[in-house]
């Protein structure tokens, strides 16, 4: 027996409300569904993106903020620092020195030797006005200054004790066992050595002219080229300094 239809009934007025507010709110639900399955795949996306950005910044820290390249008046710097191979010379304390000798502070080294006419003492000279100008200033400790010896025949470690220290009492210098050792060492940094005869039978040695720059971490940070003045080197210096600060 089929449900009796009861055609041209009234709803109750209060009947008619209810049953619209459920309707509209059903309606609003259904919206909000359709709204919220709209959004799901965009803040997915959105997580995805803020994951690669973060997994990215971790990787590459400088990925989003990048200094500007250093210019130095008389060199340039490395970036990024390079890593140094390990060494064994002798300073003229007749004492080891190797590549754990540069931690911890920064240094300047250059290469030359004590029988050298014009650049050697020239060099040393600068950099001694430059550490005495830079003692001044407390704002920045001074570096260590090392002078590694081309010469190694000559340049025993008494003989880098005579002439180095009267530079500046705290300068080093250093050499090696043997002009082969020198030899090698010299090339490894970019030095270029060549031994002279001059006509009396004895000697000069030709070689490369640059100031390294060396971090505290021991890692080649700039090559000086010149020319060397007191006032640029000390700039360079300082900015050197600032930007692996």
């Amino acid at each position: 027996m089929a449900a009796p239809t009861l055609s041209g009934a009234r709803t109750p007025s209060g009947a008619r409300t209810l049953l619209a507010v459920r309707t509209g709110f059903a309606a609003v639900w259904d919206n909000l569904g359709m709204t919220r399955s709209k959004l799901l795949p965009l803040v997915f996306l959105c997580v995805l993106a803020a994951g690669g950005l973060f997994a990215a910044l971790l990787r590459w820290p400088n990925l989003l903020w990048t200094r500007p390249p250093v210019a130095l008046a008389s060199g340039t710097l490395l970036a990024p620092p390079r890593a140094l191979a390990d060494f064994s010379l002798i300073d003229n304390q007749g004492r080891s020195f190797g590549a754990a000798n540069l931690l911890g502070h920064w240094s300047l080294m250059f290469f030359g030797y004590t029988n050298c006419p014009d650049y050697c003492p020239t060099t040393l000279t600068t950099l001694a006005a430059l550490e005495k100008q830079l003692r001044a200033q407390s704002s920045m400790a001074p570096p260590q200054v090392i002078f590694v010896s081309v010469d190694a025949k000559r340049d025993t470690p008494a003989q880098l004790n005579t002439f180095v220290p009267a530079f500046d009492p705290d300068f080093i210098g250093l050499t090696a066992p043997s002009q082969p050792a020198i030899e090698s060492l010299a090339k490894k940094w970019g030095i270029t050595v060549a031994i002279q005869p001059t006509p009396n039978g004895d000697y000069i040695v030709d070689h490369s002219a640059a100031i390294f720059v060396i971090d505290p971490a021991g890692r080649l940070a700039a090559i000086l080229t010149g020319p060397f003045t007191v006032d640029a080197l000390q700039s360079d210096y300082k900015r050197i300094v600032t930007a692996r600060a």
